[in-house]
């Protein structure tokens, strides 16, 4: 199975599926290069499995020896010494046997057990690093519960193909070994040829059972992530469910996702269950024959009693690792099932790479550039075409037009989240694909149309302009903002839990924690992406006033959709159908008579509408207070 990655238009595959590939990627995980000490448990722990499965193989022996001693048959083969001819002793030593073997595998897994989970460490903190490196054009296709559930499950996943492919699978193909070298020598070659009849029709009928299984695994995990997916974007739009009372149906969504599931778990189960008989008939059988075998020569007297229960005792060993190789093939490949949409992930390259020759942005000034910028997210839909302008340094430039002009793809293309096709978008000169994505970013501030928190406090929100900042620094910033008051007068002040995705916090309140890390960033780079657009005309009056000192002597680039947000600007510029249609002051602009004019009228009149209309309620309100009065 093979699944295309794009990287600016070049197509990548990604064969995860393959289970070899996928071990040997494995691998560095589990001999970590750089963890001397992580590689000598490894090849402790190999040594003790070893050790276990050695003294395994004496189990048998001792209980046929202890068999023939109770029968009066003491050892005729002069391997024992004297002290343990006695049945009690033969008893004893097959029993410290046991416990032996059982400690040395449990001290096996003691030393693995950081090489494990260091492996799921590293492989999930690679993944989720790996993540933010993406293009935003990859997050905004992807859906983030489906995201979270493959690294949930490739994590586990992880954990079980390390520790099983290790510890597991050598020692099982050392005991198959050490069983059919026994059989042979001890008593002859139809026992092993038995033996090895029974083992490869139990790994034949194995694996073809666990592959028919494996496609209904694959589709018990569709239906889980589909079921996370839903249920994760319901909540995280809870709001928008209550707005239209769709709880019912969001319900409905969910539990046929979940009814998918409980089809395909129900068959998972089935299926084991009849590959559980398979395996149980197919080993019964091969015992049945080799049993029969020992129990004629017996009776022919050329076995003791002994050799009866020795060849019962060794094949109910085997069978411990014959039922254990079945599940070590079923969990192996269900592992990589898990793993195999993590690989991936891993598999797909940014859109967007540091070049191999590429410096730290050096600014000086911060003026910036825009010379003959062509740009599309998709090939068959150009967004701009060919733009070009110049922000001058500490100056403040705005860029306006109709929905769909192209003027949030402006600060997304200077914020590098995606490169131009064609064109130059440069800083004091120095063009953006020449220089780190990190410095890029460091020296630009955003304050965006939607501001999402994180589920911390206020403080933690503002601090994340610049984690390093001290208390005083928050509140100072906070203050510039003009938020500062608002939340110190709240019960547990700038320690106040914002909620999910800010969600206890208003509009404005939002915003102004925005502007508030911003500020606290320091950038010499400013972007206002349409920072007020979704608040109402008192607060984004509020909220300017809050911009105009932040963009104060800083290079600010405003994309607006209110006009009335951006009439003190340097300069305008009005975009249309991703073309500059026209460029100035906004008086400049008015005495044109073009777009933008017809854009501040239709605001305007909209803007005295509202007005009018809120002066209308008000004294509607004032009518209903005074004939309620009790002066009426």
């Amino acid at each position: 199975m093979q699944r295309p990655t794009e990287q600016q238009g070049k197509t990548v595959s990604a064969d995860s599926s393959n289970p070899w590939r996928t071990i040997v990627n494995l691998w560095p995980y589990m001999w970590p290069a750089e963890r001397q000490d992580l590689k000598n448990r490894v090849l402790w722990a190999s040594l003790f499995l070893v050790l276990a499965k050695l003294v395994l193989m004496l189990v048998p022996y001792f209980f046929k020896w202890a068999t023939d001693a109770l029968n009066g048959r003491m050892d005729a083969t002069g391997l024992l010494p004297v002290f343990m001819l006695s049945a009690v002793m033969l008893v004893i030593a097959y029993n410290f046997a046991r416990i032996a073997q059982w400690g040395l595998n449990q001290l096996r897994d003691a030393l693995f057990a950081s090489v494990g989970q260091y492996a799921v460490r590293r492989l999930a903190y690679k993944t989720f690093v790996h993540m933010h490196a993406l293009s935003l054009r990859f997050h905004l296709e992807r859906k983030t519960g489906g995201l979270s559930r493959i690294i949930e499950r490739g994590t586990k996943g992880i954990e079980t193909i390390v520790r099983y492919t290790i510890l597991n699978s050598i020692p099982t193909i050392l005991e198959f070994a050490l069983t059919a070298a026994i059989f042979w020598w001890a008593y002859g070659f139809s026992y092993l040829l038995v033996t090895a009849l029974t083992v490869l029709a139990y790994c034949w009928y194995t694996v073809k059972a666990s592959d028919w299984r494996i496609a209904i695994r694959r589709s018990m995990n569709d239906s889980d992530t589909d079921a996370n997916v839903k249920a994760i974007d319901s909540l995280l739009n809870f709001e928008t469910v209550k707005y239209f009372g769709n709880e019912a149906m969001e319900a409905r969504r969910f539990d046929a996702s979940m009814a998918r599931y409980e089809k395909a778990a129900t068959q998972v189960w089935t299926s084991l269950g009849w590959l559980n008989f398979g395996q149980g008939l197919i080993f019964g059988i091969g015992m049945t024959v080799m049993l029969v075998l020992s129990a004629l020569a017996v009776q022919r007297g050329e076995q003791t009693v002994g050799d009866f229960v020795f060849v019962n005792a060794l094949l109910l060993q085997l069978s411990v690792p014959l039922n254990f190789i079945g599940m070590l093939y079923r969990e192996i490949r269900q592992g990589l099932i898990d793993i195999e949409q993590m690989f991936d992930l891993l598999s797909v390259r940014p859109e967007v790479e540091d070049a191999a020759d590429a410096v730290p942005l050096a600014v000086d000034k911060g003026e910036i550039v825009f010379r003959d910028v062509h740009f599309a997210y998709d090939p068959a839909r150009p967004i701009l075409k060919g733009i070009s302008f110049t922000v001058p340094a500490g100056k403040t430039v705005a860029v306006v037009g109709p929905s769909g002009a192209g003027k949030s793809t402006i600060s997304r293309l200077l914020y590098r989240f995606y490169d131009v096709q064609q064109g130059v978008i440069s800083v004091d000169g120095q063009d953006l694909r020449q220089v780190t994505q990190a410095s890029l970013r460091a020296a630009i501030g955003m304050v965006p149309q939607d501001t999402v928190l994180f589920n911390d406090t206020i403080a933690y929100n503002i601090r994340y302009g610049r984690p390093d900042a001290s208390d005083t620094e928050v509140e100072t910033a906070a203050d510039i903002a003009q938020v500062g008051r608002a939340i110190r007068d709240l019960p547990q002040g700038f320690n106040t839990l914002v909620g999910e995705r800010g969600l206890k916090l208003s509009g404005g309140e939002k915003q102004r924690v925005a502007i508030a890390r911003t500020v606290l960033k320091a950038p010499p780079i400013l972007i206002l992406d349409e920072a007020t657009s979704a608040l109402d005309t008192t607060t984004e009056q509020e909220i300017q006033t809050a911009l105009d000192l932040v963009s104060k002597n800083r290079t600010t680039l405003v994309i607006a959709h209110r006009l009335s947000t951006v009439i003190n600007a340097d300069q305008i510029i009005v975009l249309r159908a991703g073309e500059i249609a026209e460029r100035g002051t906004h008086a400049e602009l008015l005495a044109q008579n073009g777009l933008y004019a017809s854009m501040w009228n239709r605001q305007r009149e909209a803007t005295e509408a509202e007005e009018h209309l809120r002066q209308v309620r008000e004294s509607d309100d004032l009518g209903v207070v005074v004939r309620m009065s009790p002066a009426s």
